[in-house]
């Protein structure tokens, strides 16, 4: 099974903590951080990430923070793996196994790409706010 990077896991949580606040009020790098046990410090990092792919933006100052800075029904699963992990494949053939099966390429790769663009096919699909949406319906509340 392919396995994202926790910064991935915690990108993800973030989106949808900014989702779930008040629309234009930013939250802090520290109270994310808390909210998800994580240090702030490495927090910054994928954040700056997420600021990079236009998915959010800082605010300094006293009152400053993060926020969404497209709508959240925008947002998608992809979007947000792309700005953490990058938009390279996850499978490629070895130079060593290039030309060994067929003289067409890896005929292995093919497989491997192929089911790689489904998943992403489906996460596209998938929306930050639709979990947020989900979390507001249980009762979940920003402290």
């Amino acid at each position: 099974m392919m396995k994202y990077s926790k910064a991935t896991n915690y990108a993800l949580h973030t989106m949808v903590f900014l989702t779930l606040n008040p629309k234009g009020k930013s939250m802090s790098v520290e109270s994310l951080a808390e909210m998800q046990k994580l240090s702030p410090t490495y927090l910054s990092k994928i954040l700056t990430k997420l600021v990079k792919a236009g998915l959010i933006e800082s605010n300094p100052g006293v009152n400053g923070g993060y926020r969404i800075s497209k709508r959240p029904h925008e947002i998608s699963f992809l979007d947000v793996i792309y700005a953490i992990e990058g938009q390279t494949s996850l499978f490629s053939c070895s130079s060593e196994h290039d030309h060994s099966f067929h003289h067409q390429g890896c005929l292995i790769e093919q497989v491997m790409v192929d089911a790689e663009n489904n998943m992403k096919e489906e996460l596209s699909k998938k929306f930050i706010i639709d979990i947020a949406n989900k979390m507001e319906l249980k009762g979940w509340q920003l402290e």
